[in-house]
């Protein structure tokens, strides 16, 4: 027997449709505090000493979270080709803007204190601001746009023309999605700041970390009533083949009902949207009476059971197309080959777990709050 046919071609597609969520609910539970305290900075440190204790409170960390970023493309790239290529030249302008705001936050962390300058120094942190709160709306404005469907279709040589542009892509119920992932990366880091910063700092922390729970769980729900009034879910003609070549032309599906369907067909996905509330609850909850432990889980739980809501209502569909719905890339026919994906397994297998027990060391480390004092005793602390 060929090594790669120890697992089969379905079993595959669908173990890196769930390692694909995996990366993305990793790169929002850590990244997401990163983004969410910077786009706190204003607002929960009024002297420059808070505004470098909130920054410290991120700085060790902020650049090994990106890690699942680039993992998470990196297996779009490798495992899902077609979705890499209709996403990234479609939503081209969108990622670049994001990429733009990202590469804001390491020259604002590196550059900050380079000078006394109050004007400097207020500049890097609107800088911080933005790095923070621009990915966290347009992520978001980029699930709205999923969820409608993208304009492309795909030629018969499966070349993939999108049709779309980025003006486009801001329409009100992708905006609103925006504004949920806004919420969901403020609550999560208002659950850090709560965490790890000190004085007034996470008071503050707390106070904006609640009201930003609150908005999360009234966005979430409203996305999901304006989800089933006015976005067409889609749906196959037949069953799909699920472990036949990757080509989407050989599907049929069709654009109408509604996403939400699939909580009749698998009800047990119902938890998903269910971990997403009862987090931001917690959340809220665990700020209002000062439990930094039960703020941080909550908040992470809530960032997972919201993002993994997405996924499971969708299944198997990955990228509609809104234009020509047989052109849709779904997880049965948008994959790498069965050996890429097999060969893909075993380096993640390996190196995963490896990523993994480095983080948590590195967690474990730089574990305990962050204060004026070890701020000040720190060499080359921001």
């Amino acid at each position: 027997m060929i090594l790669h046919e120890l697992i089969d071609y379905e079993s595959l597609r669908l173990i890196w449709w769930l390692l694909l969520g995996v990366l993305l609910i990793a790169f929002a539970a850590t990244d997401g505090f990163d983004m969410g305290v910077g786009a706190l900075l204003p607002f929960v440190a009024k002297t420059d000493m808070e505004r470098r204790i909130a920054i410290n409170t991120i700085g060790p960390v902020w650049e090994g979270n990106q890690v699942w970023f680039i993992l998470g493309g990196g297996a779009i790239f490798a495992a899902w080709p077609p979705l890499y290529a209709v996403s990234f030249s479609g939503f081209y302008l969108a990622m670049f803007v994001v990429l733009a705001a990202l590469i804001l936050r390491p020259v604002a962390f590196k550059y900050r204190s380079k000078r006394e300058s109050r004007a400097w120094r207020s500049g890097w942190d609107w800088a911080l601001f933005v790095g923070g709160a621009v990915p966290a709306i347009i992520f978001g404005v980029a699930v709205g746009n999923v969820l409608q469907g993208a304009p492309f279709r795909l030629t018969d040589a499966l070349l993939p023309v999108y049709e779309g542009s980025f003006f486009a892509l801001l329409d009100p119920f992708s905006l609103l999605c925006g504004l949920t992932s806004f919420a969901m990366m403020l609550m999560h880091g208002g659950a850090w700041l709560s965490l790890k910063a000190s004085g007034e700092v996470a008071i503050r922390a707390r106070r904006y970390g609640a009201v930003a729970a609150l908005a999360a769980i009234v966005l979430f729900v409203l996305n999901g009533v304006l989800l089933e009034m006015f976005v067409e879910g889609y749906s196959f003609v037949q069953a799909p083949v699920t472990d036949g070549p990757s080509n989407p032309l050989y599907s049929q599906v069709v654009r109408g009902g509604s996403w939400l369907a699939a909580y009749g067909e698998r009800p047990w996905i119902a938890i998903a949207p269910a971990l997403g509330i009862i987090g931001a609850l917690g959340a809220l909850i665990g700020m209002l009476s000062h439990r930094e432990a039960l703020t941080f889980l909550s908040s992470s739980l809530s960032v997972f059971g919201m993002i993994s809501t997405v996924g499971l209502t969708m299944f198997p569909f990955i990228l509609p197309s809104s234009i020509m719905p047989d052109a849709s890339l779904t997880v049965w026919d948008a994959s790498s080959s069965h050996q890429t994906l097999f060969n893909m397994l075993i380096a993640t297998v390996i190196f995963l777990p490896i990523i993994l027990a480095y983080t948590a060391w590195v967690y474990k480390v730089l574990w305990g709050k962050v204060d004026a004092q070890e701020v000040e005793k720190t060499e080359g602390a921001y």
